[in-house]
Protein backbone atom coordinates (compact mmCIF):
# COMPACT_ATOMS: atom_id res chain seq x y z
CA UNK A 1 0.00 0.00 0.00
CA UNK A 2 1.72 3.62 -1.16
CA UNK A 3 1.72 6.39 1.53
CA UNK A 4 1.42 8.75 -0.97
CA UNK A 5 2.66 11.66 0.87
CA UNK A 6 1.75 15.21 0.74
CA UNK A 7 5.61 17.03 -0.01
CA UNK A 8 6.39 20.73 -2.01
CA UNK A 9 9.63 18.51 -2.25
CA UNK A 10 13.04 18.55 -0.77
CA UNK A 11 13.29 20.26 2.69
CA UNK A 12 17.09 19.75 2.91
CA UNK A 13 20.37 18.18 1.76
CA UNK A 14 22.84 16.97 4.16
CA UNK A 15 26.47 15.97 2.99
CA UNK A 16 30.17 15.32 4.73
CA UNK A 17 32.89 17.44 4.28
CA UNK A 18 36.02 17.21 5.22
CA UNK A 19 36.93 21.27 5.27
CA UNK A 20 34.52 23.76 6.39
CA UNK A 21 36.53 26.44 4.81
CA UNK A 22 37.16 24.80 1.69
CA UNK A 23 33.35 23.99 1.54
CA UNK A 24 32.62 27.81 2.03
CA UNK A 25 35.39 28.74 -0.71
CA UNK A 26 34.11 26.65 -3.23
CA UNK A 27 30.22 26.91 -2.47
CA UNK A 28 30.01 30.30 -1.63
CA UNK A 29 33.04 31.76 -2.83
CA UNK A 30 33.02 30.13 -6.23
CA UNK A 31 29.43 28.93 -7.38
CA UNK A 32 27.82 32.31 -5.50
CA UNK A 33 25.54 29.97 -3.13
CA UNK A 34 24.32 32.36 -0.12
CA UNK A 35 25.48 31.58 3.13
CA UNK A 36 21.72 30.61 5.18
CA UNK A 37 23.77 28.80 8.42
CA UNK A 38 27.26 28.69 9.82
CA UNK A 39 28.05 27.40 12.98
CA UNK A 40 30.77 25.01 14.14
CA UNK A 41 28.90 22.25 13.42
CA UNK A 42 26.88 22.84 10.11
CA UNK A 43 28.01 25.06 7.28
CA UNK A 44 24.60 25.80 5.06
CA UNK A 45 24.03 27.23 1.08
CA UNK A 46 20.46 27.99 -0.03
CA UNK A 47 20.36 26.45 -3.77
CA UNK A 48 17.03 27.92 -5.44
CA UNK A 49 15.00 27.13 -2.02
CA UNK A 50 16.87 24.21 -1.21
CA UNK A 51 19.21 23.97 2.11
CA UNK A 52 22.56 22.36 1.41
CA UNK A 53 23.86 21.33 4.73
CA UNK A 54 27.36 20.09 5.54
CA UNK A 55 28.39 18.11 8.69
CA UNK A 56 32.34 17.25 9.47
CA UNK A 57 33.18 14.16 7.77
CA UNK A 58 34.63 11.83 10.53
CA UNK A 59 35.75 9.01 8.04
CA UNK A 60 36.33 5.46 10.04
CA UNK A 61 38.54 3.34 7.64
CA UNK A 62 41.42 4.23 5.24
CA UNK A 63 40.14 5.83 2.33
CA UNK A 64 36.99 6.93 4.13
CA UNK A 65 37.84 10.91 3.35
CA UNK A 66 37.02 10.45 -0.54
CA UNK A 67 33.46 10.81 -1.77
CA UNK A 68 32.96 7.65 -4.47
CA UNK A 69 29.39 7.61 -6.17
CA UNK A 70 29.58 3.88 -6.72
CA UNK A 71 29.01 2.51 -3.08
CA UNK A 72 25.28 1.86 -1.71
CA UNK A 73 24.10 5.81 -1.47
CA UNK A 74 24.35 9.20 -2.70
CA UNK A 75 25.79 8.79 -6.87
CA UNK A 76 25.41 12.65 -7.68
CA UNK A 77 23.33 15.82 -6.91
CA UNK A 78 22.08 17.62 -9.43
CA UNK A 79 20.91 21.00 -9.86
CA UNK A 80 18.64 23.04 -12.81
CA UNK A 81 20.36 25.39 -14.50
CA UNK A 82 17.79 28.15 -15.87
CA UNK A 83 18.41 28.18 -19.93
CA UNK A 84 20.86 26.30 -21.97
CA UNK A 85 22.52 29.45 -22.65
CA UNK A 86 23.40 29.60 -18.55
CA UNK A 87 24.64 25.70 -19.14
CA UNK A 88 27.09 26.64 -21.77
CA UNK A 89 28.05 30.16 -19.43
CA UNK A 90 28.76 27.71 -15.67
CA UNK A 91 30.37 25.33 -17.63
CA UNK A 92 33.12 27.76 -19.27
CA UNK A 93 32.98 29.03 -15.68
CA UNK A 94 33.82 25.49 -14.08
CA UNK A 95 36.93 25.13 -16.39
CA UNK A 96 38.28 28.53 -16.10
CA UNK A 97 38.19 28.12 -12.56
CA UNK A 98 39.94 24.96 -12.57
CA UNK A 99 37.16 23.07 -11.19
CA UNK A 100 37.16 19.38 -12.75
CA UNK A 101 33.93 19.03 -15.25
CA UNK A 102 32.52 17.26 -18.28
CA UNK A 103 32.24 20.19 -20.14
CA UNK A 104 28.48 20.16 -21.43
CA UNK A 105 27.13 16.14 -22.69
CA UNK A 106 24.07 14.91 -23.50
CA UNK A 107 22.68 12.80 -20.96
CA UNK A 108 22.37 9.45 -22.53
CA UNK A 109 18.84 8.58 -20.95
CA UNK A 110 16.69 11.45 -20.72
CA UNK A 111 17.71 13.63 -24.34
CA UNK A 112 18.94 16.51 -21.52
CA UNK A 113 22.00 18.90 -21.85
CA UNK A 114 24.67 18.41 -18.16
CA UNK A 115 27.94 19.61 -17.24
CA UNK A 116 29.11 17.21 -14.32
CA UNK A 117 31.67 18.30 -12.13
CA UNK A 118 33.20 17.76 -8.54
CA UNK A 119 33.55 19.65 -5.24
CA UNK A 120 36.48 19.57 -3.49
CA UNK A 121 36.02 16.21 -1.63
CA UNK A 122 34.72 15.03 -5.02
CA UNK A 123 31.14 14.86 -4.51
CA UNK A 124 29.72 14.31 -7.70
CA UNK A 125 27.57 17.29 -8.70
CA UNK A 126 25.72 18.77 -12.11
CA UNK A 127 24.16 21.37 -13.45
CA UNK A 128 21.61 19.75 -16.12
CA UNK A 129 19.20 21.44 -17.89
CA UNK A 130 15.25 20.79 -16.97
Amino acid sequence: MAIHPKTKGLAHVALRTTDFARAKAFYHDLLGFPIALETPEILGFLIGTTFLGFKQAQPTHAGGGTFTPFNVGLDHLAIACEDEDELYRVAEALQAAGVENTGVKVDTVAPLKYVAFKDPDRIAWEFYMV
